[in-house]
């Protein structure tokens, strides 16, 4: 199982919000590149970073951040989303060295940008799913849809999507446990790996998300929680990596 450290970018700093809101920050670094740089030192092998001010103002914000961060770690894998609503901006970000660009808010309003950015950049699409109570919310978590995550993430099944992330966003950032129920019943759903997202709080949360792993579960993305110290990444990654 992948662990992703998140490296949430917010006027060029890193952050987290307390389920999405922008209004409820907590700063912890000036300088996102060496916090990178931590996670890689503890043995990520995938980063996930958000352009926050991004997914508000619907294009890229803190893509300078982004590219310095790709430029820095050639060989770690990075996965960004935010404020990524044209081609022009995928094709900018794979240039730059990214690796896979999250669509979340247009994958919803319009699930045919998503298959056509697979045919033009196969590979390398990822779709963020964001769920509160199974119901998929959109521009920065500021409004609920009528569309269930299964049945979006149904959608994508034949279009080519590298993966699902899967955000319970009544726990994200909330330090209350992972919500592995929905995770795995998302997973078990879909022919699409998924990843977990949002509340990820413990080593326990790890074991459980491993325990259901053959159910199509990638990994888990890691905030709040590498942060304030409640896992230790590198003794997190060991315990993955004895399983596999």
């Amino acid at each position: 199982m992948l662990l992703i450290p998140a490296i949430d970018l917010k006027d060029g700093q890193c952050v987290r919000l307390r389920q999405g809101r922008m209004d409820d920050t907590t700063v912890f670094a000036s300088n996102p590149v060496d916090v990178a740089q931590r996670w890689v030192d503890a043995g990520a092998r995938r980063l996930h970073l958000v352009d926050l001010n991004g997914a508000f103002a619907g294009k890229p914000v803190n893509g300078d951040v982004v590219r310095a961060i790709a430029a820095r770690f050639p060989n770690v894998p990075v996965q960004i989303g935010g404020g990524i609503r044209d081609a022009a901006t995928v094709a900018a970000y794979l240039e730059a060295g990214v690796h896979y660009c999250i669509i979340g808010t247009k994958a919803v309003q319009e699930p045919q940008f998503v298959i056509d950015l697979c045919q033009q950049f196969p590979g390398h699409i990822i779709v963020g799913i964001d769920a509160k109570n199974g119901m998929v919310a959109t521009d920065g978590w500021a409004e609920v849809s009528s569309v269930s995550a299964i049945e979006l993430a149904k959608q994508f099944e034949q279009a080519g999507v590298s993966a699902i992330v899967y955000t319970d966003i009544a726990r994200d950032g909330m330090m209350t446990g992972v919500n592995v129920d929905e995770t795995a019943k998302l997973a078990s759903s879909i022919s699409i790996p998924v990843v977990a997202s949002g509340g990820v709080t413990n080593m326990d949360d790890i074991k459980a998300l491993c325990a259901v792993e053959d159910q199509g579960i990638m990994g888990a993305i890691l905030g709040r929680s590498i942060y304030e110290g409640t896992i230790d990444l590198a003794e997190a990654q060991r315990y993955v990596n004895e399983l596999s």
